[in-house]
């Protein structure tokens, strides 16, 4: 999968998880009354983060809202925190993963610093992701234990063979809606991750090449140039010629007519 298909499903994953996190959170059936066993079907309940409603058999339909913070349940709170955050990590991680697409170019940005903000925007995604299934799975373990509760205390009285009436709430469409979209975030983040590696230039390498000086004995004459290196042994006392090189010690070695005087 190429570097440009790799962001692009992320990014659209992770766009469909956020904007189901902000669905889930705005919805108001995260808690729906249980029907099994209730004698009562004329007034159907149901409650969410921020309002609880009651949904009559005519079709009227009435939501009362939370208006108190200090009253409410600790998990309540903790589960609205985890959700906020999941939404502002969502939106940023998504602005910044706009800039970071490769087929998107913003003047002169390098690859290098794409592949820092696809990184940055993935992770942002996967914490994202995790806070929305974290405040989920609060919700629902506090639905769990409310609901078998409810249950013990529904028979009382007569060795249990007398029924009250008591209203239970188990899992509403809030939920699965909530546990999808912080799954498809999550996902969505870590495709982004391993999409910043394909944008991370290669490193060159450059092979080193050493340069020795030449060597001090050069002589330079009209027909021609020869050079000598002074790396050879007995070459530092040698006079290089045009026509032919001959050392000092054959100059002294053969005496010319000049010597016989």
């Amino acid at each position: 999968m190429t570097v440009t298909a790799c962001q692009g499903l992320g990014f659209v994953l992770s766009l469909i998880g956020t904007a189901g996190v902000i669905a889930a959170t705005c919805m108001d059936q995260w808690s729906t009354q249980d029907l099994y066993n209730n004698p009562v079907t004329a007034v159907f309940n149901y409650q969410g983060l921020w309002r609880s409603c009651v949904r009559e058999s005519s079709g009227f339909t009435e939501c009362r809202g939370y208006y108190t913070l200090l009253g409410l349940p600790a998990m309540l709170q903790a589960v609205r925190a985890l959700m906020i955050v999941g939404i502002i990590l969502g939106v940023i991680g998504l602005l910044v993963s706009i800039f970071a697409l490769k087929c998107i170019r913003i003047g002169s940005m390098e690859d290098s610093a794409k592949a820092k903000m696809t990184l940055t925007s993935g992770i942002m995604f996967i914490i994202s992701g995790l806070c929305a299934i974290a405040g989920v799975s609060v919700f629902a373990n506090m639905l769990v234990t409310n609901f078998w509760m409810s249950s013990a205390n529904m028979y009382t009285g007569l060795g249990g063979m007398v029924q009250t009436v008591q209203t239970r709430y188990t899992f509403g469409s809030a939920l699965f809606v909530g546990w999808v979209a912080g799954g498809l975030t999550l996902i969505g983040g870590v495709i982004m991750c391993i999409a910043c590696r394909g944008l991370v230039p290669e490193e060159s390498n450059y092979k080193a090449v050493s340069y020795h000086a030449s060597g001090h004995n050069v002589a330079y004459r009209t027909g021609g140039f020869k050079a000598s290196t002074g790396f050879g042994p007995n070459t530092k006392n040698k006079k290089i010629y045009d026509g032919g090189a001959h050392t000092e010690d054959e100059d002294q070695s053969h005496p010319s007519k000049h010597d016989y005087v």
